[in-house]
């Protein structure tokens, strides 16, 4: 393995920088970054990633992360590598069991804290691909006639990193820095002259593959190896997708072409029939003005009389 720093999206590194005790502090920064217009968070606890539902007969969810910030704030942070067909709705699925966990035996007046769900996508929302501007989203509940957030306390973020493509000299805030580190990591072979801030001295050692223990390398070889074929089966089914559409094409070129064809050749018997009713109506005229000739004649003839 040629790489010097380890893949956040693979399971393995998105948990070592994001999900372990010592490195705590690489997600509350990044959280603070992602929600800092509407609060700022002072510390974390991680809880339970797996949530059972409230009985045998329903099912469960696992969380890539799940944490608690010190007022109660729930956050559901998971790295997406692949597109789901029902991506958002299993989102919207989730985020219902930070809400229900929420519920007080007894006396209970429904007040709840906020949930927060993260999801950093390595892919684009198929409805968004035409918006490579647009990649941060931010979802609250909203009052469709007004305009207005009706209920802020339940949150959806979500970044479709393939649309981040800023370069290094063009990282104008701590968020832009993030979001290149995440992208970038990888294929990084050193730390970015740019990016020096203290949380990303502490995220490059704690992403440094050399410094992992024999475990740690072990888990996280088999975690690469995971990501590296789940990405071939992607871009295999892509490569099929674009060639399937591609005969698609080719194929609704061709009916056109016939279709063309078709009412070019309907076009030429149509000029044909023209040309012909164009004739008709000529030897009719000629047929007209042989008859006035005639009558014009015949007249002169019966005067001279």
């Amino acid at each position: 393995m040629n790489d010097r720093y380890l893949n956040p999206f693979t399971d393995f590194g998105f948990k070592k920088l994001f999900g372990s005790e010592p490195n705590k502090d690489l997600l509350l920064d990044f959280l603070n970054e992602l929600i800092k217009e509407h609060g700022h968070i002072q510390s974390l606890t991680y809880l339970k990633a797996e949530q059972l539902g409230l009985s045998e007969y329903e099912r469960r969810a696992v969380f890539d992360l799940y944490c608690e910030s010190e007022t109660g704030e729930k956050f559901i942070v998971e790295m997406q590598k692949a597109k789901q067909k029902y991506f958002k709705d299993r989102s919207v699925f989730y985020s219902t069991f930070p809400i229900r966990d929420q519920a007080q035996r007894g006396e209970w007046n429904f007040q709840l804290n906020a949930v927060y769900t993260v999801g950093i996508l390595d892919f684009v929302f198929d409805e968004d691909k035409n918006s490579p501007d647009y990649f941060h989203h931010h979802v609250q509940l909203m009052e469709t006639k007004r305009k207005k957030v009706f209920f802020d306390k339940l949150t959806y973020i979500y970044l479709e990193m393939p649309k981040f493509t800023k370069t290094e000299s063009q990282l104008d805030t701590h968020f832009d820095k993030w979001l290149y580190v995440i992208k970038n990591l990888p294929i990084l072979r050193d730390r970015p002259k740019r990016i020096q801030e203290r949380v990303f001295e502490r995220l490059f050692e704690a992403a440094e593959i050399s410094r992992f223990d024999p475990s740690e390398r072990e888990a996280y070889e088999e975690s690469i190896k995971v990501y590296r074929d789940l990405k071939n089966v992607m871009d295999t089914q892509r490569e099929e997708g674009q060639k399937e559409e591609r005969k698609r094409l080719a194929k609704i070129l061709k009916q056109n072409a016939k279709i063309l064809k078709q009412k070019d050749k309907a076009l030429v018997q149509k000029d044909k029939a023209l040309e012909q009713n164009a004739k008709v109506l000529e030897q009719k005229d000629k047929a007209l003005s042989e008859k006035d000739r005639l009558i014009q004649e015949l007249q002169r003839k019966l005067e001279g009389k």
